[in-house]
């Protein structure tokens, strides 16, 4: 019996392939459970229009990201830290102080978006991945300065 997967199922395919599968193993389990629908033309044609309607929800969703890694890149973030002898900041900036700084700014970003391959532990500029969507990652310029005296 050829069925249409409705969900991922390791060792029989992908979401959306037509597999050919036992008739009882697609009776008793697969279609009962909502995993699979028979392959009829019908239920052919409407997996083929909601996979056209998730393509393109995808493609705006990468449109829409791609602008915000535009405005991202253009931008830079400044953090003020305490800072000890020879620059060396008492603790270090994380992903959660920089999206406080972009929150601040008026660009939200969910802290986990942000990637920081080195700990921040100095004084200084540094450049952060932003990933926004698997194929869109933006540049962060972050300043990172020293604390006045009277910011406390």
């Amino acid at each position: 019996m050829k069925v249409i997967l409705l969900t991922d199922i390791p060792k029989l395919g992908k979401s959306g392939d037509t597999v050919e599968v036992k008739d009882g193993y697609a009776r008793n389990f697969l279609i009962p459970k909502k995993l699979a629908l028979s392959a009829t033309p019908l239920n052919v044609k409407l997996i083929q229009q909601k996979r056209e309607q998730e393509l393109k929800k995808e493609k705006a969703e990468k449109e829409k990201m791609n602008k915000l890694a535009e405005q991202i890149s253009k931008f830079s973030c400044t953090i003020s830290a305490r800072a000890g002898e020879e620059d060396k900041l008492f603790g270090e900036i994380t992903n959660k102080n920089i999206a406080e700084s972009l929150a601040a700014e008026g660009l939200e970003i969910d802290k986990k978006k942000i990637e920081i391959e080195q700990p921040i532990r100095k004084l200084g500029v540094y450049n952060v991945k932003v990933k926004l969507h698997p194929e869109v990652i933006a540049d962060l310029r972050v300043w990172v300065v020293i604390e006045k005296k009277n910011e406390r």
